[in-house]
């Protein structure tokens, strides 16, 4: 049994401060959601990084509204609907696509600087969409340029704290509601930190897998976190492989943007042959789910470890404005988009599944709400359409920002916190390190693209055997981290084997075919309780 909390504490003999909101988490979600309150909140920003490392900074791709004249929210509705597999919740697709285009104006006014062609916002196209309507800047670092400047907001206001180099290491909830969570600093020093509401914005869990897209910083914190504290966890079965990160002999797993095959360029096989035409109408442009095992398909079929993408066709000059990162970075690794193909394979990109909102942004435990790929807005469905993750995190940002503006003071009282009386253990940087690594690998067997009952069985057996770690006095950064690697590694495994269905980015190959009859429907995770299912209201 996974305990409530992971550490055992008095905290009435802990230092306390007090503020109106504590947002967890400083990518765009959490940034957004940071400015939005300021106008009359009280905030403390929480990162256990820098300010500016987060999955966002790493976005390529762009951000996903409707600007064109030959666009509709309508039509984006309808991409995310194709693409969520049935699982979208249809309310909340359509509080994106009618939402998004003013917030992105108000991310402008923040001052990103998005790219401009002809005097107009520029705009790509990526898979799955039927129009062109992704926003980019500086060709491929989108990501980077709205966290500089909403970061820069940030500094300048008064409002805002932000302490970084900190932990969160568990919620502190009492009375069904969330009243806070325990901190600790660079020094080890824990604080109880009380807030009128807590927003988790702490992103995804791509360290599940040993080939991710993700930093180092995107351990599952905030899922596992909420879920201790009894929040309802749904969908975690859903994990979106990104097709192309690079696959080269000392490169790290780097993203190759979806956008660069928005921009026409296709995937061969290593004997040179395109293959998308066997698996897709919309060939390089299907989604992603279908991309990435087509090419684990091709690169079983002829013995490789990778397969290529080709853009040999574009001009040099092209490529350098339009992709300068992923251009920069294959050079340093003498590859040049101009003339060669890119090795690529598949990698752990995002999470689908996460903490159950409503469409307030609020858990089912009261005053705490989540935001960003931490949450399960019911936006992405079984499958994320590409670059609508960025969209989502400023539309509900602002929602979440809206809703704790209703909230009445938190009356004051001490939570409780229950002891397991949790043996001192001394545990090594290296072993933790080794076991992390091993769970990783795990996942990557068993958990991974293709799944069948027999791996998920076996993956669950090796993940059960390290919850002894529960019982253990943890006192590091590297220690929360692994159980919180392993709490979600558990949710995910125990959703993919519950739902005997393929189904977006689930496949199982002991039942291929996708059942609407049956498991057009969540799944819903909380401590204590068996794993339940809630029916789609996707139609």
């Amino acid at each position: 049994m996974i305990p409530s909390y992971l550490i055992d504490l008095d905290i009435a003999a802990l230092p306390q401060m007090e503020t109106d909101l504590l947002v967890i988490g400083t990518g765009i979600a959490g940034l957004f959601t940071a400015i939005e309150a300021s106008r009359d909140r009280q905030v403390l920003m929480i990162t256990k990084r820098a300010l500016l490392e987060s999955n966002t900074r790493y976005a390529q791709g762009g951000i996903a509204a409707v600007t064109a004249e030959d666009d509709s929210p309508a039509y984006h509705m309808q991409d995310t609907l194709t693409a969520g597999a049935g699982l979208c919740r249809e309310e909340a697709v359509k509080v994106l696509v009618s939402e998004g285009p003013e917030r992105v104006r108000e991310l402008i006014s923040f001052g990103t600087t998005f790219d401009i062609e002809n005097g107009e916002l520029a705009l790509t196209q990526e898979g799955a969409h039927s129009h062109r309507r992704i926003l980019h800047a500086n060709g491929d670092a989108t990501g980077y340029e709205i966290v500089r400047a909403l970061a820069k907001q940030v500094a300048s206001h008064a409002s805002i704290k932000v302490w970084d180099e900190h932990f969160v290491i568990d919620l502190v909830t009492g009375s069904g509601e969330c009243r806070g969570a325990i901190v600790q600093d660079a020094d080890g020093e824990r604080i109880y930190v009380k807030a009128n509401a807590v927003v988790l914005c702490s992103g995804g869990a791509g360290q599940l897998y040993r080939y991710t897209t993700n930093p180092e910083v995107a351990t599952a914190d905030g899922i596992a976190m909420a879920y201790r504290a009894g929040a309802e966890i749904r969908d975690m079965e859903f994990i979106q492989f990104h097709p192309t990160s690079l696959c080269y002999p000392g490169a790290p797993r780097f993203l190759i943007s979806e956008a660069v095959r928005g921009e026409g360029a296709v995937l061969r096989n290593i004997r040179g042959e395109r293959f998308m035409h066997k698996y897709h109408p919309q060939l390089e442009l299907a989604p992603r789910d279908i991309v990435a095992r087509a090419i684990v398909s091709e690169m079983e079929i002829t013995n490789a470890t990778q397969v290529y993408l080709d853009i040999t066709h574009e001009t040099l000059d092209r490529i350098k404005l339009r992709f300068p990162t992923i251009y920069e970075t294959c050079m340093n690794y003498g590859l040049d988009m101009a003339s060669d193909w890119i090795p690529v394979a598949p990698a752990a990109h995002y999470m689908m599944g996460g903490v159950k909102t409503d469409l307030q942004g609020e858990s089912s435990i009261q005053r705490l709400f989540a935001c960003g790929e931490v949450s399960s807005t019911g936006v992405h469905g079984a499958n994320r359409l590409a670059s609508n993750s960025l969209s989502e995190a400023i539309v509900f940002g602002k929602r979440i920002v809206d809703r704790i503006r209703e909230l009445t003071p938190l009356k004051k009282s001490v939570p409780f916190v229950p002891s397991l009386n949790r043996k001192e253990v001394s545990l090594e940087v290296s072993s933790i390190h080794a076991r992390r690594l091993a769970l990783q690998k795990t996942m990557v067997r068993g958990v991974g693209l293709r799944r069948t009952e027999q791996g998920l069985l076996q993956a669950k057996s090796v993940l059960e055997k390290e919850l002894a770690i529960f019982n253990t006095s943890l006192t590091t950064q590297e220690e929360y981290e692994f159980a919180n690697l392993l709490t979600c590694a558990i949710l995910v495994t125990e959703g993919a084997l519950h739902r005997k269905e393929s189904r977006g980015a689930h496949y199982r190959e002991d039942y291929p075919d996708c059942n609407d009859l049956l498991w057009q429907k969540h799944t819903v995770q909380q401590r204590e309780r068996k794993i339940a299912e809630e029916v789609s209201h996707a139609t």
